[in-house]
């Protein structure tokens, strides 16, 4: 030991780095936090402050649960497998926090409706819109059932609509007329709510009521039960955080654009011509060479700006009982129809 190091006993050091004395012992039997000197005599530990910047990075990493292992692979290791653990283990964090989100939320929603009712008012016209513009979206197939359902969520002011068979995302975002209790999700099978979408378009206003006795729907004339499942949805939260920002946002003709899809989807491409102009889609039988295609959205040489134009992006489905999936890198042209958060190409 050299005479002219100030060292710090243990207790010393553990108050200058947030750590109890007992955690500096600990780390110490396991060789990841070594003393400078020990007495022989006594046995007391003693630490150089140098020491203080690897005690604080095991401090926050243990405090992020970073396992005891993986600790001494991101201090001793090389840093790229450093990183490889630190990014490993961001992943476990984010699916356990997602698992415990979806067990928590059931848990709420069962408290909030337990003996309270909750009142969403909404036009009728809208509401059936609503249910029209999700429904394509919604799977036809038992390879997971609750695919086969539109969820119903009212929370935040809001009453969303929202439906995925894991191709496609569509959900439509309605403004009540009026609000009253505690937030709730409902599950309605897509078959059932057909027929509730058309009730609901002849008739002025559609007040959506959920209690402790279950769901109903109804109109100044006539009361409707909605028909609900218990199971999970999908975490749409997480698909829609999962998609790359819009670069440009356009307002379409729904009907007009689905026709032209639908007429060359094996070669879609949307143009603007130049600044001065509007937005008018090119459809050719084959894929047309551009600079632009290299990266989307980027400017082209002429002025103009041309894209991919893509409309199902597969969700890869990831475990556990959120059942959420996730997309692969977005690129194209994203975009945004009034109060739509994806569109549909049938």
């Amino acid at each position: 030991m050299d005479g002219t190091t100030k060292l710090l006993s243990i207790s010393a050091f553990a108050r200058r780095v947030g750590l109890a004395p007992s955690d500096l012992r600990f780390y110490d039997d396991c060789r990841v936090l070594r003393p400078v000197w020990v007495d022989g005599a006594t046995g007391y530990r003693f630490y150089s402050p140098a020491q203080e910047f690897r005690a604080a990075l095991l401090r926050s990493l243990r405090e992020a649960g970073l396992p005891l292992a993986e600790v001494t692979v991101v201090l001793d290791g090389a840093e790229r497998e450093g990183r490889e653990v630190l990014e490993r283990h961001l992943d476990r964090m984010r699916d356990q926090t997602q698992t415990a989100e979806a067990a928590i939320a059931v848990v709420l929603r069962s408290f909030s409706t337990a003996g309270s009712m909750t009142e969403a008012r909404i036009g009728g016209v809208e509401l059936a819109s609503a249910v029209r513009q999700v429904m394509p979206a919604a799977a036809s197939d038992a390879e997971l059932p609750v695919l086969g359902c539109v969820l119903i969520e009212i929370d935040d002011g809001e009453v969303r609509l929202v439906a995925t068979d894991r191709y496609r995302l569509s959900m439509r975002v309605l403004r009540p007329a009026a609000l009253d209790g505690g937030p709730c999700r409902l599950l309605v099978h897509a078959a059932d709510l057909i027929e509730f979408g058309q009730w609901a378009g002849r008739v002025h206003e559609v007040t959506i009521q959920v209690g402790p006795n279950g769901a109903r729907a109804r109109s100044t004339a006539e009361s409707r039960v909605l028909v609900t499942i218990d199971d999970l949805f999908p975490a749409y939260r997480e698909m829609l955080s999962a998609l790359a920002p819009p670069e440009y946002r356009v307002i379409v003709d729904r009907l007009a654009l689905r026709e032209a899809v639908n007429s060359h989807a094996d070669a879609a491409r949307i143009a603007r011509a130049s600044p001065t102009t509007s937005w008018s889609s090119r459809l050719p039988t084959t894929p047309t060479p551009s600079p632009c295609l290299r990266s989307a959205m980027k400017t082209c040489p002429s002025g103009s700006v041309s894209t991919p134009l893509s409309w199902a992006p597969r969700w890869r489905p990831v475990s556990g009982p959120t059942f959420c999936w996730r997309s692969p890198p977005q690129t194209g042209l994203s975009w945004c129809v009034p109060q739509t958060r994806a569109a549909s190409a049938r």
